[in-house]
């Protein structure tokens, strides 16, 4: 991946407005960037408005990478960019902005709350389904195991030296 990075970096080198870069998160210096985008694993490539990065979690081949960039490296309507906003959302950033600092960051964590529930209810019902899976799984295997004991292979060799003897196909 790191040529197909490279070759992106290049071919986006200069453009206003955008920013292809990498950041070492090992690195004394790229450890609270990191941090504060909730890096978990390397490479992560994030995208968007740098206040707020999203997951890049598209192929990381050059043309995939190349195509994503230039479908979506743009501006976007933003507090930085309210000028690409339409009257809708201009208004919800205003109201937004109007906001005091914790009636914001209250508004913020009730809504990421949200998504931990969703994610958490997500994960049980995930779980639920692995149990029942290996639950059925096992009875499969049971019911099988089962049915072979009870002779069924014993009764199909019988066929197949039956089908010998007389020469048949069917019987």
């Amino acid at each position: 991946m790191a040529a197909a990075w490279e070759q992106l970096s290049d071919e986006w080198a200069g453009k206003p407005n955008v920013l292809i870069a990498e950041v070492d998160c090992t690195t004394e210096e790229g450890k609270p960037l990191c941090d504060k985008n909730e890096i978990q694993g390397f490479p992560s490539l994030k995208f968007g408005d740098p206040a707020d990065l999203e997951d890049y979690e598209g192929d990381r081949d050059f043309e995939s990478l190349s195509g994503f960039a230039t479908e979506n490296l743009k501006p976007v309507c933003s507090p930085t960019n309210i000028d690409l906003c339409d009257d809708e959302r201009k208004a919800k950033i205003q109201e937004l902005q109007q906001m005091s600092a914790d009636d914001l960051g209250k508004l913020i964590k009730e809504q990421e709350e949200k998504i931990n529930r969703a994610n958490e209810k997500f994960e049980s019902e995930i779980e639920a389904l692995q149990e029942r899976y290996e639950k059925v799984s096992e009875e499969k295997e049971s019911t099988i195991a089962e049915i072979m004991a009870s002779g069924l292979k014993l009764m199909r060799s019988v066929q197949a030296a039956a089908k010998v003897a007389t020469g048949s196909e069917e019987l």
